[in-house]
């Protein structure tokens, strides 16, 4: 089986990290592979360092012809099985199978996007169940609309983040989020939240177009001595194993990738009632979940995690318990290779 993946992907965004941790794990599966990115020097870092294949392209606008030649020219050489395309870019920049060039070309969404992009595609690959019913939606084949998880690393010996080295007081409570400072991912909710959960601090991992206004929001709310903004992480199992608690407050995830993180190192989990939380999380089971855009009803779940250290248990417990049973390394590139025969039978 040769797979070959392209994504032309942002600077930051967890699709982009996800794609990374895929690669390199075809790559330890025993997977024959190439891999095209956009110039990136950490991620073309990461990826040869464990020993793939790696092309960097442009993957400019429409007259970008350099890599439409070059893309083309690899499907040629490498002759691929499978061409995994990751969002509208890069699809759009793969060639059309042909007798003369045969392969299965896959794209992999992880968000609810404009099927035109994808018209040329055999399959498509939703990494929630919800996308996949949206592709059906849209009338796509339901035989060529298929889940396949997102999988996340757990290392258990990796020690927290020091409090000290971040100005945080030991013995108070610490909240810790993640991803890009952005409208969808409901900051300013969690700010508003915290002003009601006086004694806690919070970590802050990320950046995006709204890190100015955060800040000045925290500085309005009079909470910006107890939030530390990080920036943005490569490494955020340190950061979640400092954690007493991990919040979620989105208003807008798709799947929720950073949920499934803090289980695997059995953080208890506090996220809001959006599409992708709210269907991996089972209330007062596997985490606690709270309406969207609701600040009260967030600060009032974060207190009752932080005040119920045995509900704390049993959350991080169980969530950790459904991080093993479906989102290894193991179990999801399982799939994939299950899904990778399937289509090319």
């Amino acid at each position: 089986m040769r797979i070959l993946q392209a994504m032309a992907g942002a600077e930051f965004g967890g699709a982009e990290a996800f794609f990374v941790r895929l690669a390199c794990a075809f790559q330890r599966a025993g997977l024959k592979q190439k891999v095209l990115i956009r110039d990136h020097p950490d991620r073309l870092r990461q990826l040869t360092d464990q020993g793939c294949d790696v092309m960097q392209l442009p993957f400019g606008g429409r007259f970008d012809f350099k890599t439409k030649r070059a893309f083309k020219s690899v499907v040629q050489d490498f002759k691929p099985d499978v061409v995994m395309t990751w969002m509208n870019r890069a699809t759009d920049f793969c060639p059309t199978a042909t007798d003369k060039m045969p392969f299965v070309h896959v794209a992999r969404l992880g968000g609810y996007y404009d099927l035109k992009y994808y018209r040329n595609c055999d399959h498509l690959v939703g990494n929630t169940r919800d996308i996949v019913d949206y592709l059906q939606g849209q009338n796509w084949d339901k035989d060529k609309a298929h889940y396949l998880p997102n999988f996340v690393d757990a290392d258990h010996g990796a020690q927290p983040l020091s409090r000290k080295d971040f100005y945080t007081p030991k013995d108070v409570p610490l909240i810790v989020a993640m991803g890009r400072l952005h409208e969808n991912k409901a900051f300013d909710t969690l700010f508003q939240a915290l002003s009601r959960v006086p004694d806690a601090y919070l970590w802050l991992a990320g950046e995006g177009p709204l890190r100015e206004d955060l800040e000045s929001l925290a500085e309005k709310l009079a909470i910006k001595p107890r939030v530390r903004f990080l920036g943005w992480m490569g490494d955020i199992q340190p950061l979640l194993k400092a954690a007493d608690v991990f919040v979620c407050p989105s208003r807008h995830e798709p799947l929720g990738n950073v949920v499934i993180e803090a289980w695997a190192l059995g953080v208890p989990v506090v996220a809001t009632d959006s599409l992708g939380p709210g269907m991996l999380i089972e209330h007062m089971e596997t985490g606690m979940l709270s309406p969207v855009d609701d600040a009260r009803a967030l600060a009032e779940c974060i207190r009752y995690v932080l005040q119920n250290p045995d509900l704390a248990e049993k959350i991080s417990a169980q969530g950790l318990q459904a991080y093993r049973e479906n989102f290894t390394e193991q179990i999801v590139v399982g799939q994939y290779k299950d899904f990778f025969d399937k289509v090319t039978a």
